[in-house]
């Protein structure tokens, strides 16, 4: 029977949460204490109509301080310009793409945040009810393990052969490789390859937040259809409501659909380019601060990085020296790359 753990790190700045499905990461949720509230997956909002495209069934809605979200309508629920009113958020802004909403009524006022998103600690207990939410070191160590396999395109699968996560603007790409996988009969291997690229697909997507149309190129050729798609649908089952399968192509795709729901794991950490932005590398400097102050009691310590990280982690290093004294600081080395950060006495 698969098992869930949850884990809770709370590093200055902020704080990540992790589900694991049998000691993998299946989910990574993040929140920074710069991250907008009124945009927040399960936020309530009063907004204003600002505009109304009948011919999309889309209004574009006004949340104040030049934000903005979309809300899709039905022809006998078409909202007003200008009228007010209360939605909750549901889906996070994501790839220049903006929130999407689900009215809940009128409202009055202007626009502004009227209840705030369910906290971090709270999604973690609906996503695993029974378990108990674990905190500490060792839920930084699941959080660090977390973030690093989700930013991982190319993931090993149990037994041999990988899989490959490709996200592009207009869809998900899963590549299933047999490669290396052992056994005797072609067909079965191959089988068994397809299976659990399609577990592993599943854990992924989920932690990576991706969400949309999602293609699996499976391996091989003469696939037993019913008895994937019943495997994908399992597999994908803790997406739901709203998960929609398409038949196995002749050209060996499994095609399907996936709510979107949060913003990806790699917009949120990452530059354009792929490459960790400055805010995730300051915060993992924060952290390797966090532990060895708290493991060296009383020591001077500093942590060392390029100029650019060293930036977003100033304000970071206020906060951690709330938790630890002042005996922390950064210091900018021009001669340092981006991703070389230290700790060091000082």
């Amino acid at each position: 029977m698969s098992r869930r753990r949850l884990f809770l790190d709370d590093a200055p700045g902020e704080l990540r949460g992790v589900v694991t499905l049998d000691d993998r990461p299946e989910r990574l949720l993040i929140h920074r204490n710069d991250d907008e509230p009124r945009l927040a997956l399960g936020a309530r909002v009063a907004a204003r109509v600002a505009d109304v495209e009948p011919a999309l069934a889309t209004a574009f809605l006004d949340l104040g301080d030049g934000l903005s979200a979309v809300l899709p309508f039905r022809p006998d629920q078409r909202p007003v310009r200008g009228h007010a009113i209360e939605a909750e958020i549901r889906s996070e802004p994501r790839g220049g793409k903006l929130a999407t909403v689900r009215a809940i009524g009128r409202s009055e006022g202007p626009p502004r945040l009227l209840a705030p998103a369910p906290s971090l600690t709270d999604q973690l207990r609906l996503l695993a009810p029974k378990a108990l939410v674990e905190q500490g070191p060792i839920a930084r160590q699941a959080a660090d393990e977390a973030e690093a396999e989700a930013l991982e395109a190319l993931s090993a699968l149990p037994g041999g052969g990988a899989i490959v996560i490709e996200p592009t603007h207009a869809l998900t790409a899963v590549d299933v490789d047999v490669s290396n996988r052992k056994g005797g009969d072609a067909k079965r291997v191959t089988r068994q390859a397809n299976l659990a690229a399609i577990a592993q697909a599943a854990r992924l997507l989920r932690l990576k937040g991706l969400g949309g149309l999602v293609v699996i190129d499976l391996a091989g050729r003469g696939h037993d259809g019913d008895a994937l798609l019943a495997a994908a649908r399992a597999a994908f089952a803790p997406d739901n409501p709203g998960v929609a399968f398409g038949p196995i192509s002749r050209f060996g795709t499994l095609e399907l659909t996936i709510p979107r729901r949060i913003r990806p794991v790699l917009e949120r950490l990452c530059r354009d380019d792929g490459s960790p932005g400055d805010r995730t590398l300051a915060q993992g400097l924060i952290r390797r601060l966090m532990s060895e102050a708290e493991a060296q009691p009383g020591a001077r310590l500093a942590g060392v990085c390029c100029p650019a990280v060293a930036r977003a982690a100033e304000p970071l290093l206020r906060k951690l020296a709330e938790r630890v004294g002042d005996r922390v600081e950064i210091s900018a080395a021009p001669e340092y790359p981006r991703d070389r950060l230290e700790v060091v006495p000082r």
